[in-house]
């Protein structure tokens, strides 16, 4: 499968057309972003290894029933994927308070929620990914109530895999977001799962391992990364 024109670039991401109409080529790149695109660094290794995370993930979401665009990785830095008709909602789940949850709502950071909760975010940068419901959704024809219904139920069954993969390797699996699209009419669970999306701690010491360590300027990031990948099983080599 050869990539063919670039289709879409986004902030860690670019994304290119093949032969078939119904897969496309996602080059992960080294770019890391924050403060929704305004901050924008290269850290060396990244795109291969959040490429190879996100392939390992996603075999062990397919695994669990799941269905993903995961079709196959086909180097270092690219996978071969579903072509999606992305909806332009995010999908949060917080199984421990962080980030703007605790901006928001003045919690401390760590505290347990239970049950998780689960939220959804509009995609526009320059909005700042502000939050919506599900009733702005449909109302403004990003998503159907049945595609809102079956996302947040994948949503959970997700955080139900990951966190038990996590935990085998002493980790806190914090939160996540999830992105999900339309493939022949059915819907499937999109984008990538790295740390770059989600929040991840040393169960013991509470160490940050994810894409904080960039945000909050902690040094080591892709360490980070890679000690989780580590971790889990992800063959980095």
């Amino acid at each position: 499968m050869q990539k063919q024109q670039l289709l879409y670039k986004g902030k860690a991401k670019s994304v290119y057309e093949t032969e078939d109409n119904d897969l496309l080529i996602l080059h992960f790149r080294d770019d890391t972003s924050a403060l929704d695109g305004k901050r924008i660094e290269q850290l060396a290794r990244k795109g291969v290894v959040n490429n190879r995370f996100n392939a390992f993930v996603m075999q062990k979401l397919a695994d669990a029933g799941i269905e993903t665009h995961f079709e196959k990785q086909l180097s270092d830095d690219e996978v071969l994927v579903k072509r999606l008709e992305m909806i332009p909602v995010e999908c949060v789940v917080r199984n421990f308070a962080a980030g703007s949850l605790v901006r928001r709502l003045g919690l401390e950071e760590g505290q347990a929620l239970t049950p998780p909760t689960y939220e959804l975010f509009y995609k526009d940068d320059a909005l700042g990914d502000p939050m919506v419901n599900e009733s702005i959704s449909i109302s403004l024809d990003w998503a159907t109530e049945a595609q809102l219904a079956k996302m947040k139920e994948l949503s959970h069954q997700v955080n139900e895999v990951l966190k038990e993969l996590f935990d085998a390797g002493d980790l806190i699996l914090v939160d996540f977001k999830l992105e999900f699209g339309v493939f022949h009419d059915r819907i499937v669970l999109g984008d990538e799962f790295s740390p770059d999306g989600c929040r991840i701690w040393d169960k013991a010491t509470k160490k940050k391992l994810d894409k904080d360590r960039f945000r909050q300027s902690l040094g080591d990031v892709i360490e980070g990364y890679e000690e989780v990948a580590k971790r889990i099983g992800v063959p980095l080599n």
